[in-house]
């Protein structure tokens, strides 16, 4: 009977060594308490407690934690009221100030936040509002950081969720937007046009350009072949006369070719050519000499009788 006691003990003490060890999580705190008076904060870990002495207070997260306050009417610089909605990011930095700070921490960070969001935004015109999410998010996160210190809280972020005009101002801005967006295609669709008829000029500035060019390359080439043309038969005749030369033509071969020259001017057209009268009489007597001696005479006489020659008036008119 006497080791039955200390047995019952021994499972006694056991049971409240166990009961009072404490395994803190990871990213929490607990705030712990002696005799109703603050202790010490556990962070993650291996603790034991002082049975009936300590206790736990409070079990604190200092993960960052998200506060999404519902939308709060505001009223702008310029009389218009509208719903704003805020999101907030903190974490508890000092676990007892979070503890002992204020009663409900949270509760006072979501009102704290409403309140600082009307002061900022009641100094801004409607517009100012809607354009500057950046400002009063930057204001917003400056001011509730400041105030929240001495709640063990550090404010990280503060964004503006939603931001609702009322009906009448959405539809004037529905309005307004619909009326920019048509100024926009009006100017895209003048811009485009002007565009189009500004290439189409070019277009056909540029093919002026190449015709024009490419009718002085032809009056060019055209001017250079007739000038070539030309200068070969200025040559031919230049090669004719010193061949002529150098076969020491009379003066009767040189006066047949002076009247193939006018036949040549003559060109079968209806000329008047005046022969100078010296001219005939030496073909004349060229004919005679060809036709006395047979010289030059390549015709093969034919079977008919010839015809009588008839007298050439002209001859006649120049002997005269």
């Amino acid at each position: 009977m006497e080791y039955v006691i200390p047995a019952g003990i021994a499972v006694l003490l056991l049971i409240i060594i166990f009961a009072n060890i404490v395994i803190v999580p990871q990213a929490t705190e607990y705030v712990v308490e002696m005799l109703g008076k603050y202790r010490t904060t556990w962070s993650a870990g291996l603790h034991v407690k002082i049975p009936f002495l300590e206790k736990v207070a409070k079990k604190i997260t200092i993960k960052e934690q998200v506060l999404d306050t519902p939308p709060q009417p505001v009223i702008t610089k310029d009389n218009v009221t509208m719903q704003i909605d805020s999101i907030v990011y903190f974490h508890v930095f000092d676990s007892k100030l979070f503890a002992y700070g204020a009663v409900d921490p949270i509760f006072a960070l979501g009102n704290l936040s409403a309140t600082t969001l009307r002061n900022i935004v009641g100094e801004l015109s409607l517009d100012e509002t809607l354009t500057s999410r950046d400002t009063i998010n930057t204001r917003l996160t400056s001011t509730l950081d400041v105030a929240t210190d001495r709640w063990g809280i550090k404010v990280t972020r503060v964004e503006l969720k939603n931001i609702i005009p009322p009906t009448e101002i959405q539809n004037a801005m529905e309005k307004e937007m619909k009326a920019e967006r048509d100024r926009r295609q009006t100017v895209l669709e003048a811009e485009g046009h002007r565009q189009a008829v500004i290439t189409r000029a070019e277009g056909d500035r540029q093919a002026m350009i190449l015709a024009a060019e490419g009718e002085r390359d032809a009056r060019i080439a055209r001017a250079e072949g007739e000038a070539k043309a030309v200068l070969l038969a200025k040559q031919a005749e230049a090669d004719g006369l010193k061949a002529l030369k150098e076969a020491a033509a009379d003066a009767a071969v040189l006066e047949l070719k002076r009247y193939e020259s006018l036949i040549k001017m003559a060109d079968g057209k209806a000329s008047k050519i005046i022969i100078p009268t010296d001219a005939v009489r030496l073909v004349n007597q060229n004919t005679l000499f060809s036709e006395t001696t047979g010289l030059g005479n390549v015709t093969q006489p034919g079977e008919d009788d010839p015809e009588e020659a008839k007298e050439d008036p002209c001859c006649e008119r120049f002997d005269h």
